[in-house]
């Protein structure tokens, strides 16, 4: 279907003074706040979570050594999907001389099409983090109570009573991630480094670690997250997260969220030869995901 003269009988009018609904500011590279972008040239992207060595025990006298084995624990892959849309323009309509006013227009629109897809796209990452119809590579969803590891045990990334974005529930969440351990049973030192919020909880996180003194008291005590240092990438809202009450922590664990660009956009304009009309795409391949679930912690909300 091509944009042809009857659908735009007012773009034909003279003394037309506005036309309107295509010049919205758009939500733009939300996603850069959360993941890592990195390049492809391949169908997918494969990658294999290592668990290192247990404990080293002690060694008796004229003992001899104890030997431990390195073993590959999961893989996460990320297969890149292709986002591509389009328009045409009638032959009669660029004889009319709308061609330039709406190729302008409509390639904006394009863009803005193209740009909340991808937005959408990354925000699902955490949109379906406490769903376990959607697992990431060690079988369980993002967020959950028993990621198992390599050794046997099991570590958890999210709260163990679901709870509601306040003091108790930033300030536990970050005492878990302290207690984070590795594919062996070791404790590893990770910190919480940024919140991620939904815009309903803007006013909440602003008030949490915006303020010198504790929140929601009358007492004279400290503000200990600003105090302490904690989370010192502040808080960032992403306007696609889609519960209201669930909040995340991106922690400071390398190979966390993946961005993986197969083809940056591309855009495109020809010529059809049997209607004459002109047509514009846009086109880009690309993935989101998760190679370590180690890198966020998350509640889902009360």
């Amino acid at each position: 279907m091509a944009i042809a003269r009857s659908q735009l009988l007012k773009e034909l009018e003279p003394g037309l003074n506005a036309l309107f609904g295509l010049e919205y500011d758009r939500y733009d590279n939300e996603h850069a706040e959360i993941f890592e972008t990195e390049n492809s040239d391949r169908a997918f992207e494969e990658e294999v979570m290592l668990s290192g060595f247990g404990q080293a025990p002690t060694k008796g006298e004229g003992a001899a050594v104890s030997f431990d084995l390195a073993n590959e624990s999961f893989t996460a892959r990320y297969t890149h999907e292709t986002i591509a849309l389009a328009f045409a323009i009638t032959e009669e309509a660029v004889e009319d001389n709308l061609y330039d006013r709406l190729s302008s227009r409509y390639t904006r629109a394009l863009a803005r099409s193209m740009a909340n897809t991808k937005q959408v796209k990354a925000a699902s990452v955490l949109n379906n983090a406490f769903d376990s119809t959607f697992a990431i590579g060690d079988g369980k969803e993002l967020c959950a109570t028993d990621h198992p590891t390599n050794g046997g045990g099991n570590f958890r990334n999210e709260l163990t009573t679901a709870a509601d974005l306040n003091e108790t529930s930033l300030e536990q969440s970050l005492i878990d991630i302290s207690g984070f351990i590795d594919e062996r049973g070791l404790k590893i030192a990770l910190r919480g480094m940024k919140l991620i919020i939904p815009t309903n909880l803007q006013f909440v996180a602003e008030r949490l670690m915006a303020s010198n003194l504790r929140p929601g008291t009358a007492d004279n005590d400290v503000n200990a997250v600003r105090n302490m240092g904690m989370l010192p990438d502040g808080y960032v809202v992403n306007n696609f997260l889609t519960d209201t009450d669930a909040f995340f922590i991106k922690t400071d664990a390398p190979n966390g969220f993946k961005h993986f660009v197969r083809t940056p956009i591309q855009n495109s304009m020809e010529g059809d030869f049997d209607t004459g009309n002109v047509r514009y795409k846009a086109r880009e391949r690309y993935s989101f995901g998760v190679s370590d679930p180690r890198c966020v912690f998350g509640s889902p909300g009360a």
